[in-house]
């Protein structure tokens, strides 16, 4: 199983894992395109460098580990600081190690072998380094996947279910990107910027504690490691401080660092009545969100695979394409087969709620459209 993440997003790839109850590895590639002084008639083409990948290794559905391709130790190593354990190793251990396990994965074994933590301390180590890989993936709106069916890694401390990470993380994304442009990234760094208000306004024992973690050389992710925290606590907790320009963040010259902004969601809006069309775009564009609106069914057909929306909004009783219709002809399609498709009608009945489910519908949604539940179903649906 192989595809494009434009075609079917990573939530919907993990859930289809999980319903199959897959064991095997997830590849997730994401290739950045880099000019390099281009003269007349020179293409543009990909480095090896701007290449960023990604494993996810499953056991009967559900998650054993995730990690970068290339990670290094560091991320366990932050990890041990809040359990004050050290543990080096040379490099014949570290290929020895490689050969074994992913490198991460191996390291946090080798740690238990030598009694230098607990399985209760491995246990939330690898929870908190799965958080944080698909808290960088599920952001992500581009990229190409592989999954292989095979064996699991072995020996597994202990699995998680898909859902529950999926839902809980999508959350923290939504209220990670209310952050910005105050907090933008992960790898930004903290550093103090006013001094002389910190003093006036705060008390000592929290300006010492600034002091400590925010040197401009620790970004967020690593205090999140070293404090055993979520990244979206510790970004909230300095937010204020931010807000008011005691602390300011700077950008990490990590080669690999992943901005986390918000992409514009594109909702489309099928609906042959204008005055609902107007609605739809007066209560979402206010909320950022992206509109385009067609009141020919048709001609939105037409321009689906070059407009490529993240939801469907699509009125059920159309002349020439009704909604039944459209939807059951868009979940044939790979490209729009797990899109959200909420269905707008004007007469609330059973057999239509029905119907609608039959033919592929996400939700259904009764007309005027309320601000509320409008909002509130499109939260649902995209992040």
């Amino acid at each position: 199983m192989q595809g494009n993440l434009h075609e079917i997003d990573l939530r919907s790839l993990l859930q289809l894992i999980e319903l199959g109850q897959r064991t095997g590895q997830l590849l997730i590639e994401v290739l950045k395109q880099e000019n390099h002084d281009k003269s007349a008639g020179e293409s543009e083409h990909f480095s090896q460098s701007s290449q960023q990948s990604w494993w996810i290794f499953f056991l009967n559905g559900q998650i054993i580990y995730c990690q970068r391709e290339d990670s290094s130790l560091s991320r366990v190593e932050d990890c041990l600081r809040y359990y004050r354990v050290e543990m080096g190793l040379d490099k014949q251990q570290l290929e020895s190690l490689e050969k074994q396990h992913p490198l991460e994965y191996g390291y946090i074994w080798a740690l238990l072998d030598q009694n230098l933590i607990n399985p209760k301390m491995a246990e939330n180590i690898i929870y908190r380094l799965i958080c944080e890989t698909l808290f960088d993936l599920l952001s992500l709106t581009n990229g190409r996947f592989s999954f292989l069916q095979d064996i699991a890694i072995a020996p597994q401390l202990t699995t998680w279910e898909i859902s529950p990470l999926v839902s809980q993380i999508s959350q923290q994304l939504q209220e990670w990107y209310q952050l910005s442009p105050y907090i933008q990234s992960p790898e930004q760094l903290p550093i103090l910027a006013n001094t002389v208000r910190l003093h006036s306004s705060l008390p000592q024992i929290t300006i010492d504690k600034l002091k400590h973690w925010a040197d401009g050389k620790t970004s967020l992710r690593q205090l999140a490691r070293h404090l055993n925290r979520d990244i979206l606590t510790v970004a909230k907790a300095i937010y204020p401080y931010t807000q008011q320009g005691w602390l300011r963040l700077t950008s990490s010259q990590t080669t690999h660092t992943q901005i986390l902004t918000k992409p514009k969601v594109k909702i489309l809006c099928i609906d042959d009545t204008k005055t609902i069309c107007a609605t739809v775009e007066s209560i979402l564009q206010p909320q950022g969100y992206e509109v385009i609106a067609f009141t020919n069914p048709l001609e939105a057909l037409s321009l689906l695979f070059q407009l490529q929306p993240d939801l469907i909004l699509c009125d059920l009783a159309m002349p020439e394409l009704d909604g039944y219709q459209m939807c059951a002809m868009l979940r044939q399609s790979q490209a729009f087969r797990y899109i959200p498709m909420i269905m707008l009608t004007s007469e609330d009945k059973f057999i239509d709620q029905i119907r609608a489910k039959m033919v592929g519908a996400t939700a259904y949604l009764t007309k005027p459209v309320v601000d509320t539940e409008l909002l509130t179903v499109i939260k649902k649906y995209v992040i």
